[in-house]
């Protein structure tokens, strides 16, 4: 399994978002250019798990095109465990991640 979140782009919209189950797991949100804007999970208080905070995101994200998700059990680390890796990529963290939790340093290859 890569660090990084490497499943191809699905175009962000109603019709897409409404075909995700609603489990646990983490999310991306890239703009018109591929462009990671932000980096998000959807955990135990997520009303409908990913589909609800997609479906959230579609209506909030004016910036966001394409989306892409992993589920996953383990949301909050891998959710992290993202954010470092994109820091580590770029020296910064996505526009859209505002108030990010204390995170460590990653090194990925």
């Amino acid at each position: 399994m890569s660090i990084r979140l490497d499943k191809p782009w699905i175009p962000l919209g109603p019709d897409a978002v409404a075909r995700v189950q609603g489990q646990l797991g983490v999310y991306e949100i890239a703009d018109e250019s591929g462009q990671v804007v932000l980096i998000g999970y959807a955990g135990g208080r997520s009303q409908f798990g990913l589909r609800g905070e997609l479906e959230s995101r579609c209506r909030e994200e004016p910036e966001g095109r394409a989306f892409r998700y992993e589920v996953n059990m383990s949301y909050l680390t891998r959710y992290r465990e993202l954010l470092m890796a994109f820091e580590a990529d770029h020296g910064r963290l996505p526009a859209q991640n505002r108030r990010p939790p204390r995170l460590g340093r990653l090194q990925p290859d």
